[in-house]
């Protein structure tokens, strides 16, 4: 069995998937980790870990500051993705699988696998981001990890997986 490249610090992979943005002509920003595909702004947050009221402020907050030259402009955020290097709290992932609206402007990435030296990322992403869609693949190509839901939505009953992930017996 092969072994798999070295997964540098959640801060680092950042910085190295951004250059892969840059690469596909897709703008990106020096001292944040935000990634405009056409008119939509991708935020990337790396973090150890977040208490879930912040988690939920960010996530909720549309705008951000970001520099350009001397000052600094106001972007609307389309996407946010939480690149977690431990992994996140039940209780932050509960911020997000309890608000349908959340879910499809946010993304978690569970990299505590990874770290440990297992090629497996957990992620809960419902949006309809490319940045996300591309982070994943760059994760698989550079380094081999595979991204797997953190949960199995099922079709026809869209709340019996939240309340199976909650521990709850309500949908």
């Amino acid at each position: 069995m092969a072994q798999l490249p070295k997964i540098p610090k959640v801060w680092d992979l950042l910085e190295r998937f951004k250059e892969t943005c840059r690469n596909r002509g897709w703008k990106t920003t020096d001292f944040e980790d935000v990634i405009k595909i056409d008119d939509e702004y991708n935020n990337f947050i790396g973090t150890r870990t977040t208490h879930p009221s912040t988690f939920k402020r960010i996530v909720a907050s549309k705008r951000l500051a970001i520099p350009e030259g001397t000052s600094y402009q106001a972007i609307t955020v389309s996407y946010t993705a939480w690149v977690f290097q431990q992994p996140p709290s039940k209780q932050v992932v509960e911020v997000l699988v309890k608000d349908s609206e959340l879910t499809k402007k946010a993304a978690l990435y569970d990299l505590s696998r990874v770290y440990q030296g297992k090629p497996i990322c957990l992620k809960l992403n419902e949006t309809g981001s490319q940045a996300f869609t591309e982070f994943e693949r760059f994760l698989k190509d550079t380094y081999g990890v595979e991204t797997k839901p953190l949960y199995e939505p099922l079709k026809k009953e869209p709340k019996t997986f939240r309340s199976k992930l909650l521990g709850t017996s309500q949908g």
